[in-house]
């Protein structure tokens, strides 16, 4: 037997197949570990690289975790048309390739699951009602991710249009097992809330902290982008916690946050990071003030979740198996020497 054979196959699992081996709630189990990883500077994320096209970019997102020996990157190319996203999962010894996991729905879960990880540290324990603002893609599992942490018994939900709005109530009525209301307005949403998700992509605020019930916890998981906005200025002003999942991407990329602590890390130091209050505890603010959450997404949660749908798909057999790839010598076509007399 070779020594590419006795190293094992690599996988390929499908996006069926990642929902099936890691929920939201596994996914927020992962989290923690690569969290505080990351916190005590052992885990680590790789910058985005970002290339751009009239109507399109491609993205690469990386992260590493020495303790567990694992490594991988995410990457996709976003058009107009849609977009497929793949991770690659490598071993950090020798350099293998792990699996492949179709990755739309592995970004889905770590999305919703850094949200729920936030609501479980930062809203109170007796928290039972949410508003979501935004019915798109992302909006039912945000939902999902909070009644993982939290008793909810009534959910109101707020977005631009009212039909897609209506629609989306009904899923939620159909999902979870508690009121769901119409909201007409942002105000009527958000009204004596104690928990406010933001899910939208929108290019101009529109949260302003009178709208909110005091002590709230704002988790703005839209707008992720420095030419996105959700809340004004004065619900930062009046918050006494800001949390973000990733400090780099944060600024880089949030424009509330950027427009509130500037444009350098140097003003950043009261910002805090959720492996940083996982590993050293949190303390709410005291009073009225808001928290703020700013989820922004990280290679990190990436691989958390990938690498826990991995080795599940290990143990259960689950996935395409593939012959790992073996170097073959290039091949070439030389040019033909000129022949005598001509």
């Amino acid at each position: 037997m070779s020594a590419t054979q006795m190293r094992g196959p690599l996988r390929w699992l499908t996006e069926a197949q990642v929902a099936d081996l890691v929920d939201i709630n596994d996914a927020m189990a992962a989290l923690r570990v690569g969290f505080v990883e990351e916190a005590d500077g052992i885990a680590r994320t790789v910058d985005k690289a970002l290339g751009t096209w009239d109507g399109g970019a491609m993205h690469a997102l990386g992260s590493m975790m020495p303790n567990e020996h694992l490594a991988g990157f995410k990457t996709w190319a976003h058009t107009s048309g849609g977009a497929t996203a793949v991770y690659a999962l490598f071993h950090m010894r020798d350099g293998r390739l792990l699996s492949v996991l179709e990755a739309a729905t592995l970004g889905q879960i770590r999305t919703s699951a850094v949200s729920g990880l936030g609501a479980d540290l930062l809203a109170s324990p007796n928290t039972d009602e949410m508003a979501i603002v935004g019915t798109g893609a992302q909006a039912l599992t945000q939902v999902a991710a909070v009644a993982a942490v939290r008793p909810l018994r009534r959910l109101r939900v707020f977005s631009r249009r009212a039909e897609p709005r209506a629609a989306f109530v009904q899923r939620a009525r159909d999902a979870f097992d508690i009121e769901v209301i119409d909201s007409p307005s942002i105000e009527a949403a958000v009204d004596g809330v104690p928990l406010v998700t933001l899910i939208t992509r929108s290019s101009e605020p529109f949260l302003k902290a009178a709208m909110l019930a005091p002590g709230a916890l704002v988790i703005a998981a839209g707008a992720i982008l420095p030419a996105q906005a959700e809340c004004h200025r004065d619900v930062l002003e009046g918050s006494g916690l800001f949390v973000v999942d990733s400090l780099g991407n944060a600024q880089r990329g949030s424009r509330e946050l950027r427009d509130m602590f500037g444009e350098t890390p140097e003003g950043w130091g009261d910002v805090r990071t959720l492996g940083a209050i996982l590993r050293d505890g949190v303390t709410r603010p005291a009073g009225g003030a808001f928290t703020f959450f700013k989820p922004m997404g990280s290679g990190l949660s990436d691989l958390a979740v990938a690498m826990m749908a991995h080795e599940r798909a290990e143990s259960r057999g689950v996935g395409l198996a593939i012959d790992q790839p073996s170097r073959v010598m290039p091949k070439w076509r030389a040019v033909m020497a000129a022949q005598p007399g001509l």
